[in-house]
């Protein structure tokens, strides 16, 4: 059976949001177990075990790099469809793997089978809409998408109290799975004809790629992107254990989680109203000066002992939530700073940035979070470096190519 005709915009927005929303879902709902898969796969070196958030991450950022040419030649729906299958079928083997190795391969299967869901879904938005009505789409999108992150540490501690399994999660993923790829293929037709499709050839891939990598501002922008995804995946790999071993809340952790995804939630809609009067670069470096402060000041107080018992978890739990506030503030401005110069090629250049940026997060990530030593001293040291250098960079930026002068409003002396 297939779909008879375009979807009604809410059931769109509604099936793009639950598809974009499969990296989200599949990075925050393992939160929950991760201390069960410590003690199955890794009794002796709990730590190991955040390299299953990071591994998703890695598989995904490689896919980002093929996702949207093969789109372009296969046709967005079918590129979905191989992915989610893909995912499905890690998702069975991880329910299966009896090491930790064997997971984490797995899971590096299932971010490749994610990454077609998470870039070709936004071309589909761009097959069908444009300008204004697009960034409204993608708007109502986005929003739907936020909410996830906040709500699926909770989901994950309920499946696993249902199946009182960690392999539990990976069952859910299957349905989530399942549930997606059921949806777009009954319900929505393909977005791009046949006559519009093109050939996928390494040549061109290698020369956007080639492009994008030699101009200097967009290697800037990418750097900043490493960096800020860096400390993010860095904190998403330690938080479960800080809130279990560092302060004793792990039975309450996914509300706490939740709590932080409500409020991070509000940097991307103050980013809304602030980058139209105050440009993206500015806001960037702002927040990554912010973070600076606030993790060096931190990071002292823990590091020399003078951190009061009594504000330890309060000024954890603001920390935490300003590194997500800050994304909102970031990550948007930069993808469009990057890809600003690049508009001649961008569908290949928005998969070179992101592959890159996200690729390049992990090997700043892992360290970060293998360092974990019961106190988020060596969380904070990362954080601070990567804001710093954030901060660095983007004040280069500025100097390389200045914002261009304000014109004085016209009849003005």
């Amino acid at each position: 059976m297939r779909p008879s005709g375009p979807l009604p915009m809410p059931e769109f927005v509604a099936l793009s949001a639950m598809l974009f929303a499969t990296i989200a879902f599949s990075i925050d709902a393992m939160l929950p177990a991760l201390p069960q898969i410590a003690s199955d796969l890794s009794p002796g070196d709990a730590n190991r075990v955040q390299l299953v958030l990071t591994a998703f991450v890695l598989g995904m950022g490689i896919g980002t790099f093929f996702a949207g040419p093969i789109s372009d030649r296969l046709g967005r729906r079918t590129t979905i469809t191989c992915g989610i299958a893909l995912y499905i079928a890690a998702s069975l083997w991880a329910m299966t793997a009896q090491s930790l190795e064997a997971l984490l391969a797995a899971r590096v299967m299932q971010g490749l089978g994610a990454s077609g869901p998470r870039v070709v879904t936004l071309a589909m938005i761009r097959d069908l809409y444009e300008g204004r009505r697009m960034a409204q789409v993608v708007s109502f999108v986005m929003t739907v998408f936020i909410l996830v992150p906040a709500f699926a540490p909770t989901l994950g501690a309920g499946i696993i109290a249902l199946s009182g399994t960690w392999q539990g999660i990976f069952g859910a993923f299957v349905v989530f799975g399942l549930a997606g790829g059921l949806w777009l293929n009954l319900r929505q037709p393909e977005t791009l004809p046949p006559e519009a499709r093109r050939p996928f050839r390494a040549g061109p891939l290698l020369a956007a790629a080639r492009e994008v990598l030699t101009h200097r501002m967009v290697l800037i922008y990418i750097a900043v992107l490493c960096l800020g995804f860096g400390q993010m995946f860095a904190l998403l790999s330690s938080i479960q254990q800080l809130y279990d071993e560092t302060f004793g809340r792990g039975t309450y952790f996914h509300f706490w989680f939740m709590a932080t995804g409500l409020l991070s939630a509000g940097g991307t809609i103050l980013n809304a109203t602030l980058v139209m009067r105050l440009g993206m670069r500015r806001l960037a470096i702002a927040a990554y000066a912010a973070q600076t402060v606030i993790a060096v000041l931190l990071l002292t107080l823990w590091g020399t002992g003078l951190m009061p018992g009594w504000l330890a978890f309060p000024a954890f739990f603001f920390w935490s939530t300003s590194i997500f506030f800050m994304a909102g503030l970031t990550f948007g401005n930069l993808n469009a700073l990057a890809l600003q110069p690049m508009g001649h090629i961008a569908g290949m250049a928005a998969s070179v940035v992101g592959a890159v940026s996200t690729v390049l997060a992990v090997p700043i990530a892992a360290p970060i979070g293998l360092a974990f030593d019961g106190t988020p001293v060596p969380l904070l040291a990362g954080t601070a470096v990567c804001s710093g250098l954030a901060l660095l960079l983007m004040r280069r930026s500025r100097e390389i190519d200045p914002e261009p002068k304000r014109r004085p409003p016209e009849g003005a002396g």
